[in-house]
């Protein structure tokens, strides 16, 4: 155990409670008890029951060490939250909030750090306002972020810093565009790593692109975008990796990271990442949960599902579960491979199917005539797009698949080199 790990408990209104202590885990949270509530509707004042607050009070106070924090798994209005911190004397994270703190930990780049702070502020006035209402009537158990400032004055700071980061991260965002469209036209295709958190998407990318990206086992270990180029094939792939998925993923991170996850929006294929090696009911609700999240992104490219991990699997299993997805979850005939990253088994048959995906690809030849020009060009080629075959003799004859784009700025160098376009 952690020896830096404060100890914690969770408060759940159902009994499924491995997601949140997970999340509590990678913010070095030890949760030390679990407290259940049965019921289908939160209660209005307190979340769950008095009886289950005074049980939870009486925990607190009775533990031989420190809790340090309480979490509710679910989303606390900010009267809940206020009397909640204000009966157990201790803080109270939703589930939420609790993300929010992980993001901030994690982000260590100028965009991530922008996109955390506005979901943070974002969150936080209408809890500002609750504390507005208490500090008027003289109580409140503290403010949240808000440091010196007087209630008030923070909440009118959230207003404005909510306009101004919206205004740097839109231009970032505009670069990032104008970068794309660069690269659209010097012909890559852009392929974007998607799936739910910790499947494996960051070692992928490593895999493929034969980069040292950082790789943590740990939650929303990537929350910045990293795009590296597809090694070991012809075709101009640009592979990016992006912020994990999550169930019920909240509307203000999703709002504040819209630049970072547009990028599957925008991509020719998306490479779905699933953990296969799990039991088979998360792997279908993680599945399940990632593809509606696609839907929700607006992502109309073709989709590949990425079983990873199947070396924690025998061939039975692997079978017996990618049948069981294809008859509960798959049902529209996605393509699906099976890999284990760790031991770079069905590379091969992931690039192939990933190539198959790829749009609107041309095949023709041409016909150069020999000389230090056409060889450069030709090296120009290999660069751009998937030389198929290539001969010499009186002339060379080089067998092209390419997209659109490339295709175009081949036929015209061609044709500057008195060359012809043969098929």
């Amino acid at each position: 155990m952690n020896n830096d790990c404060k100890n914690a408990i969770v408060v759940s209104l159902n009994n499924d409670v491995s997601e949140i202590k997970q999340l509590a885990d990678s913010l070095d949270y030890c949760v030390v008890e679990e407290f259940f509530q049965r019921k289908k509707i939160p209660d209005v004042n307190s979340y769950i029951g008095p009886g289950k607050v005074t049980e939870i009070k009486e925990f607190i106070e009775g533990f031989d060490e420190d809790i340090h924090l309480v979490i509710v798994d679910g989303e606390l209005k900010p009267s809940q939250w206020f009397f909640l911190e204000k009966k157990l004397g201790v803080d109270v994270f939703d589930r939420i909030r609790l993300i929010l703190a992980i993001f901030e930990n994690r982000a260590d780049r100028k965009e991530a750090k922008l996109q955390v702070k506005l979901a943070q502020l974002q969150y936080e006035r209408p809890f500002v306002r609750e504390l507005i209402h208490h500090a008027r009537s003289g109580e409140h158990p503290g403010l949240m972020a808000g440091g010196e400032y007087q209630v008030d004055d923070y909440y009118e700071m959230i207003k404005k810093q909510t306009k101004k980061i919206r205004n740097n991260l839109k231009k970032i965002r505009d670069e990032r565009e104008l970068r794309r469209q660069h690269r659209h036209r010097g012909g890559f295709y852009l392929v974007s790593l998607a799936g739910y958190t910790n499947a494996g998407k960051s070692s992928l990318l490593n895999l493929l692109s034969g980069e040292k990206v950082k790789v943590e086992e740990r939650l929303f270990s990537t929350l910045s975008t990293t795009t590296r180029r597809l090694k070991d094939r012809n075709v101009p792939i640009l592979l990016t990796d992006t912020v994990g998925f999550i169930q019920n993923l909240p509307a203000i991170i999703v709002d504040a990271f819209h630049s970072t996850l547009e990028e599957i929006e925008v991509a020719d294929v998306v490479l779905l990442v699933v953990d296969i090696s799990e039991e088979k009911n998360i792997v279908e609700n993680k599945l399940r949960v990632s593809l509606d999240e696609l839907v929700e992104l607006g992502a109309t490219s073709s989709i590949v599902v990425v079983c990873n991990k199947t070396d924690l699997l025998t061939k039975d299993e692997i079978e017996d579960r990618i049948d069981y997805l294809q008859r509960n979850v798959l049902k529209d005939d996605k393509k699906i491979v099976c890999i284990s990253v760790k031991n770079k088994e069905g590379i091969d048959g992931l690039l192939d199917i990933l190539y198959e995906s790829l749009p609107h690809l041309f095949r023709f030849s041409i016909k150069l005539p020999v000389s230090r020009e056409s060889q450069s060009f030709i090296s120009w080629i290999y660069e751009k797009a998937n030389v198929l075959d290539i001969s010499y003799d009186d002339f060379v004859i080089v067998s092209v698949e390419s997209d659109a784009v490339v295709k175009d700025k081949i036929v015209s160098r061609c044709n500057d080199l008195n060359g012809l376009v043969i098929s």
